[in-house]
């Protein structure tokens, strides 16, 4: 498939999805998934290569979250200062890169273990002009940062690890959203029985145009009483 054909399927996607991107957000998405490609071959940042499957299960996957993303930043009260956004375990950049491009007005920070990972992020901060984006090599649990209004994941680790793990870099008022596939009843279980003091306040179906596959995104946060 050429990239005027790959453009014009994202396009698609992104209309189906509500979301009236520019013609420059749409080039910064090709332009990401043209980077993503040619960095895979060397440093093996998604077991997916072929590029049509790339635009469907990556970026059109990760471009699902962000209807639900704007209606949370937009119910926030008026604030100091960006809303601030951290992908844990984002590997290629999925889904905080495509985030940072369909959201310029938050800042989003993707922290990796693999410092490859966290390079090609910063990479990609440079090459495509995202003063917003910035990729960060550390443990989360490690990571040394003012705390986020947002924690995100994608295929990261079970819930109850998630929410551990980044616990300290949530802002108070903050909360998770960890996209996942089928509805996660056992990660679900277990985060009740080693997190109590962790809630799940909503959950939705995720409508990924051109997969056929289940999709949900989870919001999660402080119980009220855990944070008193």
């Amino acid at each position: 498939m050429t990239e005027p054909e790959l453009r014009a399927r994202l396009a698609e996607a992104a209309s189906a999805l509500g979301l009236n991107l520019s013609d420059a957000q749409l080039d910064q998405l090709i332009a990401y998934l043209d980077l993503l490609s040619k960095w895979n071959k060397v440093y093996n940042l998604t077991a997916v290569r072929d590029p049509q499957a790339m635009l469907t299960q990556h970026l059109v996957d990760s471009l699902s979250l962000i209807p639900a993303l704007r209606r949370h930043v937009q119910a926030q009260p008026v604030r100091e200062g960006r809303f601030r956004l951290l992908d844990v375990g984002s590997g290629g950049g999925l889904p905080g890169v495509v985030v940072a491009i369909a959201c310029p007005e938050l800042d989003v920070v993707c922290v990796d273990t693999v410092g490859k990972k966290a390079f090609f992020i910063s990479q990609v901060a440079a090459e495509l002009g995202l003063r917003n984006l910035r990729g960060e090599h550390a443990r989360v649990e490690q990571l040394k940062l003012p705390p986020f209004d947002l924690i995100t994941s994608r295929a990261f680790a079970s819930l109850a690890d998630f929410t551990e793990w980044s616990r300290r870099s949530l802002k108070p008022g903050g909360v998770w959203a960890a996209m996942k596939g089928q509805h996660p009843a056992d990660e679900l279980e277990e985060l009740g029985r080693r997190a109590p003091g962790i809630e799940m306040f909503h959950v939705e179906p995720l409508q990924v145009p051109g997969l056929e596959a289940q999709r949900c995104l989870l919001w999660l946060r402080p119980r009220i009483s855990a944070v008193a």
